[in-house]
């Protein structure tokens, strides 16, 4: 079955687009961090208190945090653009991030209040040099998908920098999209519609 990017943008925003954090006494583990992440937006998503449609906002704007502390949104972008990133200025850089992260953030953290309780389950960790994937499986009554997490270490920081579901990479999903607006038009084309679709996205 083909996996489109709906279906992506679902089930990463379910289960956070996480980085690692440093303490104090040193890197810690790409799992750990990931299953931290999750663990905390899962949390705010099942706080019976910030269901209160007054808190509805609210907790959109602490979701919407969450994801983006822990998500390399520059890293993201530029591998998402390839070779169109070189190209441009770092102004024109500066911009593409944030609409991109403005873009990602408030989708995603749409979605994820359509969790329903699925389970997570870490299967395995791999590394290589300053590079980690954490693959794990969601797990609900009706179907299984693989959702692994691809991070990058810098700054005795994990930042993850790409999603695969099913075998299927989001950077490589939005780069082909990003990549064939740039063919038929302009790269300034699609600053234009990243600009629409992100103020498309309204609150809850």
């Amino acid at each position: 079955m083909r996996v489109t990017l709906l279906q992506i943008s679902l089930y990463l925003i379910m289960w956070g687009c996480v980085i690692g954090t440093a303490f104090a006494e040193g890197v810690v583990d790409p799992t750990v961090v990931v299953k931290e992440t999750i663990d905390e937006v899962l949390r705010l998503v099942t706080d019976e208190e910030l269901k209160n449609p007054q808190q509805l906002p609210h907790r959109r704007i602490l979701l919407e945090e969450a994801i983006g502390q822990h998500f390399s949104f520059s890293e993201m972008s530029k591998r998402s653009l390839a070779t169109h990133w070189k190209s441009r200025s770092d102004e024109e850089r500066q911009e593409f991030v944030r609409l991109f992260q403005a873009l990602l953030s408030k989708t995603y953290a749409g979605k994820i209040e359509n969790y329903s309780g699925e389970e997570v389950r870490y299967l395995k960790e791999r590394r290589k040099d300053s590079y980690a994937e954490v693959q794990t499986k969601i797990i609900s009554p009706k179907t299984e998908v693989s959702l692994d997490y691809r991070l990058l270490l810098k700054d005795d920081i994990w930042w993850v920098y790409d999603v695969v579901v099913n075998g299927v990479s989001l950077v490589k999903n939005y780069r082909s999209q990003f990549t064939r607006i740039i063919h038929r038009s302009s790269y300034e084309d699609l600053v234009t519609t990243l600009r629409e679709k992100s103020s498309e996205i309204t609150a809850p």
